[in-house]
Parts: C-alpha cells; structure tokens; sequence
C-alpha cells in the first residue's frame, strides 16, 4: 500500500461487528468471472475486524478445537484438482490472544476445549479469505464443529457474541445447498432440490423463523436432498447465535447458484 494511503478503519470498542455465513465453493471460485468480486465487494462495505473466527464445514473435531495461533498453514484438503491451487498461500497472522478469548467464553463443565496447533486453515477457511481480504493481514482463528446438532451449534455462538463487541468478525462457512453425488445425475441448469430449499431457506430467514431453521431437514421441501450430510449448513447455526439479537437485521449479500448449488451468503447486523 502506497506510504500515505488511508487505511481501513478498525472497529471503535463499541462499534458491533456482524456475523456472516458464507458459501465458500472451492478452490476453483477465484477463477469465477463474479464470485471473487462479489466476496471482495462485500468485505469492502464492512469494518476493519480485529481478528477474524472462522467456522468451517469441514472441520468437525470433539471436544471444540482451536487450530494454529501462531503460524497458520493451510490444509488443501481437496484431491484431483490442477497443480495451481496446491500452491495458494495465505500467510495469515494468528490470533492467541483471541484463542484465549474463546477458551475461557467456551470452557465449562462438561464443555471441554482442546488445541490442536498444527491444525491450519482448511479450503472452507481459506478460499474464502483470500478473495475477502487478500492482504492476509488480518489474525485468524479457525475453530472446530464439536457437533452437527443445530441446537447445539447455536449455543455455542451464543457463546461466542460478545467477541462481536471486540471487533472480532465471526464467519461461518458452509454451502447453503450441498450434494456433489446428486449432482452427477443432473443435467445443467438448477436442481429442482436447490432452487426449492434455497427459496425456502431464503423465506424462513426473512421471516426469522429460526425454529424451521433448526428443524431443516424435516421441515424444508428436498431437505435430505440438499444436504444429505448436513456440514456444510450447520455453520449457519453458529453464525445465527452469535447475530441472535440481531436477526430481524439480515440480508443475503450473494445468492445465485454456482454449479447448480445455491450460494447464498448472509450478514447479520
């Protein structure tokens, strides 16, 4: 950045930050004609975070783990995909400080937090991150699914907002439809399975109807079909207790489909 240049401004102690959810597609978003702009566009409009925690689909380990706090690697826990996206890197700072913010908001009888230090910042985290804030200026955490209850993931975020009121962004990230092996038997276009359960996730969230939420794949049309393993939704729960008191204050900033699969991103507050 040129010496002079203004810089974003960090959050005032009093200033809120949201709490987003976000589908994080795969390596292959950053060569998207749209996506990566959407993304940057959206992190442009926020405030600076302090630190940013993230919650991704695809680490779930028990009891809730903190991953890397000091050097953060990345995990390219994907297969089968060409040399380049083996090479990203994102060389974040970590948050220790953050991490013993959330070890002593989170531990509790019965609740036990471990570490895994050399855990790092796996794909959902990442792919992400790099179109949002490329500087990889900014401290993060990444955090672990101890569970894919919903009830459950929502307490935690309960747990977790008032990191909100210290500038700490809290980003889960997921996919608001999900299923690869359905996809295999479809022909392009939109399933009728996605486009029916993001229409009905988009109402049940403009209507803050939080109980039909938790209850998803009973309670939504293609439910078992849009998430036939439900990991890539769950991070939405962590994400809608810690914006609890904020849900009468959320929009989608990106929907559309990518592959067939809804995109739908959110921000609360």
């Amino acid at each position: 950045m040129t010496a002079g240049a203004p810089q974003p401004a960090a959050p005032r102690p009093s200033e809120r930050m949201p709490a987003l959810y976000l589908s994080h597609g795969a390596p292959p978003l950053a060569d998207d004609p749209v996506w990566p702009g959407q993304l940057a566009a959206w992190s442009a409009g926020l405030p600076r975070p302090t630190a940013i925690l993230m919650v991704s689909a695809h680490w779930e380990e028990a009891p809730l783990a903190l991953g890397a706090t000091r050097q953060v690697p990345l995990v390219y826990d994907f297969w089968g995909f060409p040399e380049h996206y083996y090479r990203v890197r994102y060389p974040a700072p970590g948050a220790p400080e953050l991490a013993e913010r959330v070890r002593k908001t989170l531990r509790a009888p019965g609740t036990p937090v471990q570490d895994i230090p050399e855990r790092g910042l796996d794909h959902g985290a990442y792919v992400p991150l790099v179109e949002m804030y490329p500087g990889a200026d900014i401290p993060v955490l990444q955090v672990s699914m101890p569970t894919l209850d919903p009830q459950r993931l929502m307490d935690i975020g309960r747990r977790l907002a008032p990191l909100r009121d210290e500038g700490v962004l809290i980003v889960g990230s997921g996919f608001f439809t999900h299923n690869l092996a359905a996809l295999r038997h479809t022909g392009a276009g939109v399933p009728t399975w996605s486009a029916e359960f993001d229409d009905w996730g988009r109402s049940a969230l403009d209507t803050g109807d939080v109980d039909a939420l938790l209850d998803f794949e009973h309670r939504s049309p293609s439910g078992r079909l849009a998430h036939p393993r439900t990991e890539h939704f769950a991070p939405l729960f962590v994400t809608l207790g810690a914006a609890e008191e904020d849900l009468g204050r959320q929009r989608a900033v990106i929907d559309g489909f990518w592959m067939g699969l809804a995109k739908r991103s959110l921000q609360f507050g």
